[in-house]
């Protein structure tokens, strides 16, 4: 019964029924088929949200609309374009380091693209930068969002796995910082072959500060949020409280630009995307349970170690699973839905479940990069209005350096649990 629960799920995802439906229709008619009481519906779906940690998503979301509509984004592009825009790509450079900073805020790789990517995709393209490559730089460096904390693909793995939170966070800085590096190399060979357009020279101490200023409220928000974690002085839901008040306060009173306006759109903004994750959180509970009674983890699990033993042959085999489902399926539906089933035998083999996470969110946020369902292309492709083929024709190079940074990732664990093994 449960094969014919996922097969009946693919076959109305592929007949193009939105994810939702795909995942409550095959569900519900296994609660009615099996003679269980609809209840139950109810009671897996509200268990399912009734869960502290997920409070820090919407927190979280309402953080980066905030910085968007407050104009806090804007000083952090600034002080990037003054920073490193003598590098050899310039904006390139530009951009990709602008994406790391507002990753610390957004915690969400759509958000990175939606909010600061509109500005920097219409400044590269102003200083003469070709809007196909203008959107590659802007869709690789968006990856870094959910792996630099706050990380909201990171939250909902560990909600489902129960994993320390705290220790997902701290585990995806090193990645996501060398991630950053290769983009940057790589951006900085295609810009000095190709030879792309740069600031003429580097700023002087007092334009550097000039930019560090105003920005340097908003920089210190994910230093705030993750030195506190590292202390042991809130949970990760309490330091996405403290940020949102934080950003609250500096856009207020030190920036000024906050209008009531403002705040109600960031409102109606979080509430459209919570509800979105959420609905897909409720209803992927509901499936995964019913997976678990037919015991398909299980299953899995026994068929799955007697393939192989070796953490390193897993680690290739959920390398190559995640990234499959990164390409068919949003972040939140593939950790909800996939996670549970290939989690319990990595973790019995001898993988770590805060490095597998790393592992699995970086895998997923590459699929948003990957036809067909590429969320990041569909949307780069709007702001920078250019064609799909134009852009994965600018993306290509990108693609070395992101799978780099993956099999870093995967095969040196050491660097990933490095930060998290402070805490344990």
């Amino acid at each position: 019964m449960g094969l014919a629960l996922i097969i009946l799920f693919l076959g109305l995802f592929v007949a193009g029924f939105p994810v939702v439906y795909a995942i409550l229709l095959p569900a519900i008619g296994y609660v009615l088929v099996e003679g269980l009481p609809l209840g139950l519906l109810t009671q897996r779906v509200t268990y399912a949200l009734d869960s502290f940690p997920l409070v820090a998503v919407p927190i979280f979301i309402f953080v980066g609309n905030l910085m968007n509509l407050a104009g806090v984004t804007d000083r952090i592009f600034r002080f990037a374009d003054t920073l490193v825009g003598r590098l050899p790509g310039g904006l390139a450079q530009v951009n990709i380091f602008s994406s790391l900073i507002f990753s610390g805020m957004s915690g969400a790789a759509l958000a990175d693209v939606g909010g600061l990517g509109r500005i920097e995709i219409e400044a590269m393209k102003q200083r003469g930068f070709s809007a196909p490559f203008s959107g590659a730089v802007t869709a690789a460096s968006a990856v870094v969002g959910p792996i630099f904390p706050p990380s909201i693909p990171l939250i909902v793995y560990g909600s489902v796995t129960s994993v320390s939170i705290v220790q997902l966070l701290l585990a995806g800085i090193v990645p996501a910082l060398i991630c950053i590096v290769l983009l940057m190399i790589t951006a900085a060979i295609i810009a000095l072959v190709t030879k792309m357009p740069r600031a003429e020279r580097w700023p002087t101490w007092r334009e550097l500060g000039s930019s560090l200023v105003p920005a340097l409220p908003a920089l210190l928000a994910p230093v705030l949020m993750i030195s506190g974690m590292l202390l042991g002085l809130f949970t990760p839901t309490e330091a996405a409280a403290v940020t949102v008040i934080y950003v609250l306060l500096i856009s207020t009173f030190f920036y000024r630009e906050l209008t009531w306006s403002h705040l109600w759109n960031a409102m109606v903004l979080t509430l459209r995307s919570t509800s979105a994750i959420l609905i897909i959180v409720a209803a992927a509970s509901l499936f995964g349970w019913i997976l678990a009674v037919e015991q398909i983890p299980q299953d899995f699990s026994r068929w799955i170690l007697q393939f192989s033993t070796n953490p390193i042959v897993l680690l290739l085999i959920a390398n190559l699973i995640f990234f499959i489902a990164g390409m068919f399926l949003d972040s939140t539906t593939a950790t909800l839905l996939v996670v549970p089933v290939i989690a319990p035998p990595m973790v019995l083999a001898g993988v770590d479940p805060v490095h597998l996470g790393i592992i699995v969110i970086f895998n997923l946020m590459l699929g948003l990069l990957t036809p067909p369902m590429g969320l990041s292309l569909f949307l780069v492709c709007s702001i920078a209005r250019i064609t799909l083929r134009q852009l994965l024709t600018a993306l290509l190079p990108f693609y070395a350096p992101l799978l780099l940074t993956l099999g870093i990732i995967t095969f040196a664990s050491d660097l990933v649990l490095w930060l998290p093994g402070l805490l344990r």
